[in-house]
Protein backbone atom coordinates (compact mmCIF):
# COMPACT_ATOMS: atom_id res chain seq x y z
CA UNK A 1 0.00 0.00 0.00
CA UNK A 2 1.31 3.44 -0.84
CA UNK A 3 2.37 5.78 1.89
CA UNK A 4 0.42 8.57 0.26
CA UNK A 5 -2.72 7.85 2.33
CA UNK A 6 -2.98 11.14 4.11
CA UNK A 7 -3.99 14.08 2.00
CA UNK A 8 -6.84 12.35 0.19
CA UNK A 9 -7.81 9.66 2.69
CA UNK A 10 -8.31 11.83 5.65
CA UNK A 11 -11.80 11.43 4.51
CA UNK A 12 -11.53 7.68 7.38
CA UNK A 13 -9.62 4.34 7.99
CA UNK A 14 -9.55 2.64 9.36
CA UNK A 15 -7.73 4.23 7.36
CA UNK A 16 -9.35 2.54 10.18
CA UNK A 17 -10.64 2.72 10.16
CA UNK A 18 -11.53 2.61 8.79
CA UNK A 19 -14.12 8.18 7.83
CA UNK A 20 -18.07 9.54 7.94
CA UNK A 21 -19.95 12.76 8.30
CA UNK A 22 -21.75 13.88 5.22
CA UNK A 23 -23.89 11.00 4.11
CA UNK A 24 -27.28 12.06 2.78
CA UNK A 25 -30.63 11.21 4.22
CA UNK A 26 -31.29 9.41 0.95
CA UNK A 27 -28.20 7.28 1.60
CA UNK A 28 -29.44 6.59 5.13
CA UNK A 29 -32.82 5.36 3.92
CA UNK A 30 -31.19 3.20 1.28
CA UNK A 31 -28.88 1.82 3.93
CA UNK A 32 -31.80 0.94 6.19
CA UNK A 33 -33.54 -0.91 3.40
CA UNK A 34 -30.50 -2.99 2.53
CA UNK A 35 -28.89 -3.80 5.84
CA UNK A 36 -31.14 -6.42 7.46
CA UNK A 37 -29.17 -7.73 10.45
CA UNK A 38 -26.65 -4.91 10.45
CA UNK A 39 -29.50 -2.43 10.60
CA UNK A 40 -30.11 -3.38 14.22
CA UNK A 41 -26.52 -2.65 15.15
CA UNK A 42 -26.83 0.97 14.04
CA UNK A 43 -29.72 2.00 16.25
CA UNK A 44 -27.50 3.46 18.97
CA UNK A 45 -25.29 5.44 16.60
CA UNK A 46 -25.47 9.21 16.49
CA UNK A 47 -27.96 9.99 13.75
CA UNK A 48 -26.06 13.15 12.87
CA UNK A 49 -23.23 11.06 11.45
CA UNK A 50 -23.51 11.00 7.72
CA UNK A 51 -26.57 13.22 7.38
CA UNK A 52 -24.90 16.40 6.23
CA UNK A 53 -25.50 16.65 2.50
CA UNK A 54 -26.83 14.93 -0.55
CA UNK A 55 -23.46 15.27 -2.27
CA UNK A 56 -21.51 12.90 -0.02
CA UNK A 57 -21.15 10.39 -2.85
CA UNK A 58 -19.02 13.01 -4.64
CA UNK A 59 -16.61 13.21 -1.70
CA UNK A 60 -13.84 10.72 -1.01
CA UNK A 61 -13.95 8.73 2.19
CA UNK A 62 -11.12 10.92 3.49
CA UNK A 63 -13.12 14.06 2.70
CA UNK A 64 -16.13 12.64 4.51
CA UNK A 65 -14.12 11.73 7.59
CA UNK A 66 -12.38 15.10 7.63
CA UNK A 67 -15.74 16.88 7.55
CA UNK A 68 -16.92 15.11 10.73
CA UNK A 69 -15.42 16.28 14.04
CA UNK A 70 -16.06 12.83 15.51
CA UNK A 71 -13.24 11.53 13.29
CA UNK A 72 -10.64 14.21 14.03
CA UNK A 73 -8.33 11.74 15.78
CA UNK A 74 -8.59 9.23 12.95
CA UNK A 75 -7.96 11.89 10.35
CA UNK A 76 -4.91 13.24 12.16
CA UNK A 77 -3.51 9.73 12.49
CA UNK A 78 -4.17 8.96 8.83
CA UNK A 79 -2.28 12.10 7.85
CA UNK A 80 0.58 11.36 10.21
CA UNK A 81 0.87 7.83 8.82
CA UNK A 82 1.02 9.12 5.26
CA UNK A 83 -2.12 7.25 4.19
CA UNK A 84 -4.40 10.15 3.24
CA UNK A 85 -3.36 10.28 -0.40
CA UNK A 86 -3.78 6.55 -0.88
CA UNK A 87 -7.21 6.52 0.75
CA UNK A 88 -8.22 9.46 -1.42
CA UNK A 89 -7.31 7.48 -4.51
CA UNK A 90 -9.58 5.64 -6.88
CA UNK A 91 -10.19 2.66 -4.60
CA UNK A 92 -12.71 1.45 -3.90
CA UNK A 93 -12.01 1.02 -0.20
CA UNK A 94 -14.09 -0.06 2.77
CA UNK A 95 -13.07 1.71 5.95
CA UNK A 96 -14.09 0.61 9.44
CA UNK A 97 -13.72 4.01 11.08
CA UNK A 98 -13.18 4.42 14.83
CA UNK A 99 -14.55 7.61 16.38
CA UNK A 100 -12.64 9.87 18.75
CA UNK A 101 -14.43 8.11 21.60
CA UNK A 102 -13.15 4.77 20.31
CA UNK A 103 -9.56 6.04 20.29
CA UNK A 104 -10.03 7.37 23.81
CA UNK A 105 -10.52 3.77 25.00
CA UNK A 106 -7.01 2.80 23.85
CA UNK A 107 -4.43 2.92 26.68
CA UNK A 108 -2.40 6.13 26.63
CA UNK A 109 0.92 4.26 26.45
CA UNK A 110 -0.28 2.37 23.38
CA UNK A 111 -1.34 5.59 21.67
CA UNK A 112 2.01 7.19 22.54
CA UNK A 113 3.89 4.22 21.05
CA UNK A 114 1.84 4.42 17.85
CA UNK A 115 2.41 8.16 17.53
CA UNK A 116 6.13 7.61 18.01
CA UNK A 117 6.21 5.41 14.89
CA UNK A 118 3.66 7.00 12.52
CA UNK A 119 4.70 5.34 9.27
CA UNK A 120 5.36 2.00 10.95
CA UNK A 121 3.24 0.86 13.91
CA UNK A 122 0.54 3.52 13.48
CA UNK A 123 0.20 2.86 9.75
CA UNK A 124 -0.01 -0.89 10.44
CA UNK A 125 -2.89 -0.36 12.89
CA UNK A 126 -4.75 1.96 10.55
CA UNK A 127 -4.43 -0.50 7.68
CA UNK A 128 -6.28 -3.08 9.79
CA UNK A 129 -9.34 -0.85 9.34
CA UNK A 130 -9.21 -0.79 5.54
CA UNK A 131 -10.44 -3.43 3.10
CA UNK A 132 -9.67 -3.19 -0.59
CA UNK A 133 -13.01 -3.14 -2.42
CA UNK A 134 -16.47 -1.92 -1.53
CA UNK A 135 -18.24 -4.03 1.11
CA UNK A 136 -21.72 -2.78 1.96
CA UNK A 137 -23.43 -3.71 5.23
CA UNK A 138 -25.69 -6.32 3.62
CA UNK A 139 -22.61 -8.11 2.27
CA UNK A 140 -20.70 -7.81 5.55
CA UNK A 141 -23.62 -9.34 7.42
CA UNK A 142 -23.19 -12.50 5.33
CA UNK A 143 -19.59 -12.87 6.53
CA UNK A 144 -20.48 -13.91 10.09
CA UNK A 145 -17.67 -16.07 11.46
CA UNK A 146 -15.41 -15.43 8.48
CA UNK A 147 -12.07 -13.69 8.17
CA UNK A 148 -11.52 -10.91 5.67
CA UNK A 149 -8.29 -9.48 4.34
CA UNK A 150 -7.53 -5.89 5.30
CA UNK A 151 -4.52 -3.92 4.12
CA UNK A 152 -2.91 -4.85 7.44
CA UNK A 153 -3.86 -8.50 7.88
CA UNK A 154 -6.82 -10.79 8.43
CA UNK A 155 -9.68 -9.75 10.71
CA UNK A 156 -12.73 -11.71 11.78
CA UNK A 157 -16.31 -10.57 11.36
CA UNK A 158 -18.84 -12.05 13.75
CA UNK A 159 -22.32 -11.55 15.13
CA UNK A 160 -22.85 -10.83 18.78
CA UNK A 161 -26.60 -10.89 19.40
CA UNK A 162 -28.04 -8.44 16.91
CA UNK A 163 -24.73 -6.64 16.48
CA UNK A 164 -22.09 -7.25 13.85
CA UNK A 165 -18.51 -6.91 15.05
CA UNK A 166 -15.07 -6.79 13.51
CA UNK A 167 -12.38 -8.17 15.81
CA UNK A 168 -14.82 -7.59 18.66
CA UNK A 169 -15.46 -3.93 17.83
CA UNK A 170 -19.15 -3.18 17.24
CA UNK A 171 -20.23 -1.65 13.95
CA UNK A 172 -22.54 1.21 14.98
CA UNK A 173 -23.19 3.00 11.69
CA UNK A 174 -23.08 1.57 8.19
CA UNK A 175 -22.97 2.39 4.49
CA UNK A 176 -21.68 5.96 4.48
CA UNK A 177 -20.83 6.04 0.81
CA UNK A 178 -18.23 8.22 -0.86
CA UNK A 179 -16.89 8.50 -4.38
CA UNK A 180 -14.16 5.93 -3.73
CA UNK A 181 -15.72 3.57 -1.24
CA UNK A 182 -17.76 3.18 1.91
CA UNK A 183 -17.34 3.85 5.63
CA UNK A 184 -18.70 1.80 8.51
CA UNK A 185 -18.33 3.38 11.95
CA UNK A 186 -16.99 1.20 14.78
CA UNK A 187 -16.93 1.78 18.53
CA UNK A 188 -13.38 0.56 19.13
CA UNK A 189 -9.93 0.43 17.56
CA UNK A 190 -8.50 -2.71 15.96
CA UNK A 191 -4.92 -2.94 17.22
CA UNK A 192 -3.90 -6.35 15.88
CA UNK A 193 -5.06 -8.92 13.31
CA UNK A 194 -7.40 -11.66 14.49
CA UNK A 195 -5.59 -14.59 16.11
CA UNK A 196 -8.17 -17.14 14.95
CA UNK A 197 -7.97 -16.53 11.21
Amino acid sequence: MKTKFIAPFVALVLGVSLVAASCSSDDDSTSKETTTTMEKSTTTADDSMGDKSDSSSELTIVDIAASNPDFSTLVSFVKAAGLAETLSGEGPFTVFAPTNEAFAKVPADTVAALKADPTGALADVLKLHVVSGKVLAADAAKLDGQCVDTLGGKVKIAKSGNDLTIVGQKIVKTDIEGSNGVIHVIDGVITAPSTDC
